[in-house]
């Protein structure tokens, strides 16, 4: 089977509820399969999102139930399609909520399953603040799923911050690094490129970044520029600042070659951390 795959980043604006939130999705999917997308991504709380007072609450329903996962596996069966959902949101323990992401198949079946590890709880300035720990539980599993052309690793988000992360994933088989993600637009002006050129690179893999964009109801605005960059740190598509399709075809075998060409991978050593030797001449 060929390695190559048309990937398209579907750059979704956070919607209030489940009925807007298909719509939204589901428009710009129809609009990649026309464009020849075999592979698409949406991005994090395309399930819904609305804020308030620097908390989260996406709209939630059971997995099993859940209007948009439904809509999203029913569109990929009848397109023949992969589908990375970023993220929803479903119940979690007690009255928190789990950040969840999937990866449909192009029969409808649930792939894999992925609950966002590291939360969101910043300060940006005094009159910017996120808890997303308020309202969200976290996961504690990295997860690989194999694609028709090649293996991804799922992360969320925020989860862009942490490379040992994205190393595990790579040394575990990862060759696309999906980062579905909701980055402010004051965090995203500043980092948002830079460090999924720095994972790309890192790791020798593809990054598949799809950014939601626009206001959040209820405060607050994301980013958007969905990023695919390549294993060499190549920009491949840039979704910009508006609703948008980021398309590009990738080769899976551009990972093979980065990772020849500078084995990263298989230089890791084990050290002595900076901390116990802090101590040992404390």
């Amino acid at each position: 089977m060929s390695r190559k795959v048309s990937v398209a980043c579907l750059q979704t604006r956070p919607m209030p509820d489940f009925d807007t939130a298909i719509d939204e999705a589901l428009g710009l999917a129809r609009e990649a399969v026309d464009k020849g997308a075999q592979f698409l991504s949406l991005p994090e709380y395309c399930g819904g999102l609305k804020g308030e007072s620097g908390l989260f609450y996406p709209p939630k329903a059971p997995e099993n139930e859940h209007p948009v996962l439904n809509a999203v596996r029913e569109f990929a069966k009848a397109n023949d399609v992969w589908v990375q959902i970023g993220s929803i949101a479903v119940p979690g323990p007690g009255d928190k909520t789990f950040n969840r992401g999937f990866v449909v198949d192009n029969q409808s079946a649930i792939r894999s399953r992925y609950t966002k590890i590291h939360l969101f709880d910043i300060q940006l300035s005094e009159t910017e603040t996120y808890l997303e720990s308020g309202v969200i539980s976290p996961g504690d599993e990295a997860v690989i799923v194999d694609l028709p052309w090649g293996r991804l690793g799922h992360t969320i988000c925020y989860d862009l911050r942490f490379p040992h992360l994205y190393r595990d994933l790579s040394k575990a088989g990862a060759e696309i690094l999906g980062a579905p993600a909701a980055f402010t637009k004051k965090t995203g002006e500043a980092h948002w490129h830079v460090l999924n050129r720095a994972r790309a690179i890192e790791n020798g893999a593809f990054m598949v970044s799809t950014c939601a964009v626009g206001d959040v109801p209820g405060g607050g605005a994301a980013y958007g520029h969905s990023l695919i960059v390549g294993p060499w740190g190549e920009v491949l598509a840039d979704g910009g600042d508006q609703p948008s399709v980021a398309m590009a075809t990738i080769d899976l075998d551009d990972v093979v070659a980065a990772r020849r060409k500078i084995p990263a991978l298989s230089h890791d050593r084990l050290f002595a951390s900076a901390s116990s030797r802090q101590s040992e001449f404390a």
